[in-house]
């Protein structure tokens, strides 16, 4: 099969990015990328700009990695990378124009180019051929307060087109799910696709028909919300461990009790910024807290959590912690680097309650999507849910209390969207499923 008969399927998400390939029949292959410890389907949507000094003392090169390598040249040397993830984010911002990087000024677009360039490299000879035909995969609704959504496939277009992609199409996430899950239908459904990733949760309402001709298909209604699983890490953060680092304690100064500033503890929302903070001028001020602070040791693990660089270790064990609740009632949360240990038991219903208004948003949005389609909740014959996030019990109990176990399925939860955005790339009416940036 020639490269021309491929279409390719790109979802490049908050937290990582999947590609997949199709020629038709139906079919559809994940893409392998090289990675530090081996293959992996699933690419760290990360960026990291590094100096390295040169020998004979001339300027100093900046060298470009990204996913897994990244996050390794990241660890290795914090101060001398600029490390930049869930870069995703700031697709639909209009507050984001450009960042300066070594004197060289990278919009979003241009972010976005490199990355899909290294990704390119790492996968090696399975896109030696770029095929001309990609569909990319967005979310119902960007993240951020006031999305521009325009604006943001104005500039997926920019970075596309840079890579070198000529025909180029955007799909709906959950759609292209949906596209995935519709293989095993031997019978006509209407189907509700929900995918959560990273940073934003996705919803579509699919009528499918197989036909002697293929499958047919009506898309019924969709909704979205700009929140998913990195606000569930954030919960767990701001509840277990910036206690134990100060928040919520004073300090006195001046004869007056003042309370520690929470911008301190803002920076712990993504684990990179860590290193941020500790090359702030806000460094100086929390150092010297260490000696007013009315609760000193606290101050003295927050110091060394930045000077050391533990963010990385601690969302791992906040990650962990969230894979326990999914399967246990109860799990410990356990944070121990250096001088730091943080240890704490939580039950799954205390975790929900933590978690209860991103739940709220997410059932609404499901709401939307049925009003939207114009159906009530028992019209719906089968559930599809994608994303890390369906995994949590919380999130799955939306579904399930709403539509009944029975009709609820998952499977493939981090490859179906690019498996199904290939797909799309093979139907007869593109314009039915996806769309060309007007």
């Amino acid at each position: 099969m020639t490269s021309s008969a491929l279409t390719i399927g790109i979802d490049f998400g908050t937290t990582n990015t999947v590609l997949a390939l199709s020629g038709g029949q139906g079919q559809s292959a994940v893409v392998t990328l090289k990675a530090p410890q081996g293959e992996v389907s699933g690419f760290r949507s990360a960026l990291g700009f590094q100096l390295i000094p040169a020998a004979d003392g001339s300027a100093p090169e900046r060298v470009i990695t990204a996913g897994p390598w990244a996050v390794e040249t990241y660890l290795e040397d914090p101060l001398e990378t600029r490390f930049i993830q869930s870069f995703k984010n700031f697709a639909a911002s209009t507050a984001f124009s450009e960042t300066v990087i070594d004197g060289r000024r990278y919009k979003f677009e241009d972010l976005l180019a490199v990355f899909l360039k290294q990704v390119r490299e790492h996968a090696g000879e399975a896109l030696t051929d770029l095929p001309p035909r990609v569909i990319v995969g967005r979310p119902v609704t960007f993240a951020g307060g006031n999305p521009n959504e325009a604006l943001a496939l104005e500039r997926y277009e920019a970075a596309f087109a840079q890579v070198g992609f000529s025909d180029i199409r955007y799909a709906y996430e959950p759609v292209g799910a949906a596209f995935f899950f519709a293989r095993q239908l031997t019978q006509a459904a209407t189907v509700l696709v929900a995918d959560f990733g990273g940073g934003t949760s996705d919803f579509s309402i699919i009528r499918f028909e197989p036909t002697p001709e293929g499958l047919r298909s009506v898309p019924l209604g969709r909704a979205g919300v700009g929140i998913a699983g990195d606000a569930f890490d954030y919960r767990i953060i701001d509840q277990l461990v910036s206690p134990q680092l100060g928040k919520g304690t004073t300090y006195t100064a001046m004869g007056k009790t003042l309370p520690v500033p929470q911008r301190y503890y803002t920076a712990f929302a993504k684990w990179e910024q860590l290193a941020l903070l500790r090359a702030s001028r806000d460094m100086k001020d929390i150092r010297g807290l260490v000696r007013s602070a009315d609760e000193p040791e606290k101050i003295e693990r927050l110091v060394e959590v930045l000077d050391e660089n533990y963010g990385y270790a601690l969302y791992q064990s906040v990650s962990a912690l969230k894979i326990a609740l999914s399967s246990q009632e109860q799990a410990q949360f356990v944070f121990s680097a250096g001088d730091v240990d943080i240890r704490s038991d939580v039950s799954r219903e205390t975790f929900e309650g933590w978690i209860a208004p991103e739940l709220t948003a997410m059932q609404g949005a499901v709401d939307l999507a049925l009003e939207r389609a114009g159906l009530q909740a028992d019209q719906i014959e089968r559930v599809f849910l994608t994303g890390g996030t369906s995994f949590v019990p919380a999130v799955r109990r939306i579904f399930t209390d709403r539509f009944s176990a029975e009709r609820i399925e998952s499977g493939s939860e981090f490859e179906s969207i690019a498996s199904g955005l290939a797909l799309i790339g093979q139907e007869a009416d593109l314009d039915l499923w996806s769309e060309k940036k007007r």
